[in-house]
């Protein structure tokens, strides 16, 4: 019995990809709570086990002296000198106490304890796999679903996506396959629990950096991301080298790179546009695809006024403001909207910024003809 013991450490290590001297000290564990549940010994037991041999031992640590008490804890001087005659009273010393038929009861007693042993480290090698993957995309297929969370497969664990998490405009089917970014691993008394998004912006940004080369390879960097999942997004991009074109990096040829990422989020419409120290250029960009005549900024409230031309303000605004709240999110500044004729109303534009506009929107007419 004792070398098939073994032989299941061997395997179960193997199998599980546990450290096997992990299973051995649980091994250990449950042959010394065998041994004193099954032969009521409350002393202080080894168990000394030799996978050469296939064999194993139990050990009880008695302390030497003049007269027994507890025959458990203590043995007779005289006793202890049989053994050794250099031992003297307060010694300690170990007596072998392995029953005849230990290797069946301890087979038995073991095995719980063994199995409970081996699902925790099973849980340890799981936890430190995913927790490395936190803040990152993974591939998965939806198993089932409740009234709380869809549960998709992504390999040696179950993540839960939960409802606040999941895209709006989407529908999960079982046996679906799908990206996820994953917001948080946490190991918990049930085991390792990996939590998960399709809404989350790090999706987005993950996205960008598995399609751009340039993004992966930090040539181009991404800035901000702001997101309304399922309808629209935006993201800023920053390159470094003047030479390089960081929005035409992210759309790619023929718009090829970032239709992979609008595919792949089921339609949602993303906005790629270049970041700048300077505010104005930034929340002109960041109001794309509307059209700016002039920002006005305030430094000390980190606010701006934005000026666009009278057929352009409800583009500016976009859909129930999503266009001017994804870019305020985007650049970090309060963005206030006004067409061109409230702000010559409210004195913001000069006669001569008036009178450039009023060409401006004539040769913008001439394109329309």
């Amino acid at each position: 019995m004792s070398s098939q013991l073994f032989d299941a450490i061997d395997y179960l290590a193997k199998e599980k990809g546990i450290d096997k001297e992990v299973l051995m000290e649980a091994l250990e564990a449950a042959l010394i709570s065998a041994y004193k549940k099954n032969f009521k010994s409350a002393g202080n037991v080894r168990v000394e086990l030799d996978e050469d041999s296939g064999k194993m031992a139990v050990y009880s640590r008695k302390t030497v002296v003049e007269e027994v008490e507890d025959h458990q804890l203590e043995i007779s001087l005289e006793e202890a000198k049989k053994i050794d005659p250099n031992y003297e009273v307060d010694d300690i010393i170990e007596v072998e106490v392995t029953p005849k038929d230990f290797g069946r009861i301890a087979a038995q007693a073991a095995k719980q304890v063994v199995t409970q042993r081996v699902r925790e480290a099973e849980r340890g090698v799981i936890f430190s796999e995913y927790s490395d993957r936190e803040d990152d995309v993974m591939t998965g297929i939806i198993q089932r679903k409740d009234s709380r969370f869809i549960y998709v497969n992504l390999g040696k664990i179950e993540a839960k996506l939960a409802e606040p998490e999941q895209m709006p405009t989407e529908e999960y089917n079982i046996h679906d396959r799908l990206k996820v970014y994953v917001t948080k691993v946490e190991n918990t008394s049930k085991g390792p629990q990996i939590y998960i998004s399709r809404s989350h912006p790090g999706l987005l940004k993950r996205l960008f950096e598995m399609e751009v080369p340039e993004i992966y390879d930090g040539i181009v960097e991404i800035k901000s991301v702001s997101r309304e999942a399922g309808d629209r997004s935006k993201i800023s991009v920053h390159a470094p080298d003047p030479d390089i074109d960081p929005v035409g990096s992210c759309v790619g040829q023929r718009g090829q790179r970032v239709q992979a990422i609008v595919d792949e989020l089921k339609g949602e419409k993303i906005d790629v546009v270049e970041w700048s120290e300077d505010p104005v250029v930034y929340v002109s960009n960041a109001l794309s695809p509307s059209k700016v005549v002039e920002v006005l900024v305030d430094e000390e409230e980190k606010a701006t006024t934005v000026i666009v031309p009278d057929y352009q303000l409800s583009l500016a605004i976009g859909k129930r403001g999503q266009n001017a709240r994804l870019a305020a999110k985007l650049t970090g500044w309060k963005i206030d909207i006004k067409s061109e004729s409230e702000a010559r109303e409210e004195g913001l534009l000069t006669e001569a910024e008036s009178e450039v506009e009023e060409t401006y929107s004539d040769n913008e007419e001439d394109l329309f003809e």
